[in-house]
């Protein structure tokens, strides 16, 4: 198993590499640029200074003038979440859905380690199963890429309520997040609008082709992934109901004003990803005038 996951994660890494190399760091750094001001140092007023930059307090404790001088902040919290219950191994072709969401999420881990930004990474169910705290380097972007691949969640259900209200007790400082769920539950909505207050959250709904259509006709039996109920349905009377949480999804994203896309085992995820970033980048040229 351990030599299986080896291998899955060495095959991540070549793919993932070109087009990070030559297309997605310079379109994440082109949307994602720091934009707070760190202090950086107090230093005496020369002739030619800022007078508005004059620290009064240390003017009032030493008698003598000094500025403070700040650098911009450019490194960032970066936190992947991404839902690893059973329903995210839910494959109708060659490919699951949680494969998709690991190479959308190597791609962007890599991609923000390029732009020196702390990557983190929360793995979870119905309730959150590792978590990986943003830190720098390349080793740590190879240990959260590894945990994406290789990791066994314990438990198959999923409450994205509980991984969204740690996310927001855990990161403290205002963090760059992408969540990557099938959102196949309920009851999510007001813990993602409280979190995309105080972060800049980008939610990726990730869902098979099967997801969203029933056979056409007649009695169909399906079994639920997370939790192994089985029931019969009629095809015909449910044909709709697979676009629901599609639909809810889109919904609550527009409403709490944040980005979300969607991806699933047969979408280019370069593609998608960068898609995403020119998006995103027009929209912020838009509106604030370039």
């Amino acid at each position: 198993m351990e030599h299986l996951a080896e291998q899955a994660l060495r095959r991540l890494q070549i793919r993932c590499r070109r087009p990070v190399e030559h297309l997605l760091a310079g379109e994440y750094r082109s949307v994602f640029k720091g934009r707070g001001m760190e202090f950086e140092e107090l230093r005496e007023y020369t002739a030619g200074d800022d007078v508005r930059a004059i620290d009064w307090r240390s003017l009032a404790r030493t008698g003598r003038p000094h500025i403070r001088r700040y650098i911009e902040e450019r490194e960032q919290n970066f936190v992947l979440a991404v839902d690893v219950s059973a329903s995210s191994g839910f494959s109708s072709g060659s490919r699951a859905k949680r494969d998709a969401a690991q190479e959308a999420a190597a791609l962007l881990a890599w991609s923000a380690a390029r732009n020196k930004d702390r990557v983190g990474l929360l793995l979870f169910t119905d309730e959150p199963e590792c978590f990986i705290a943003p830190a720098h380097g390349r080793n740590h972007v190879l240990r959260v890429i590894n945990q994406l691949v290789a990791f066994s969640p314990s438990r198959k259900g999923t409450n994205l309520s509980a991984a969204l209200d740690f996310i927001g007790l855990t990161t403290r400082k205002r963090s760059i997040v992408f969540l990557f769920s099938d959102f196949l539950c309920d009851g999510y909505e007001e813990s993602l609008r409280m979190l995309s207050r105080r972060h800049d959250v980008t939610a990726v709904m990730v869902r098979d082709p099967a997801e969203q259509r029933l056979p056409a006709g007649g009695l169909i039996q399906l079994r639920d992934a997370e939790s192994g109920r089985e029931r019969l349905v009629d095809a015909d009377a449910a044909s709709t109901l697979s676009l629901e949480p599609g639909e809810r999804f889109a919904r609550v994203c527009r409403e709490a004003d944040m980005d979300h896309l969607e991806i699933g085992p047969q979408v280019d995820c370069v593609e998608a990803l960068s898609s995403y970033f020119h998006n995103r980048r027009r929209r912020i040229i838009d509106e604030t005038g370039g």
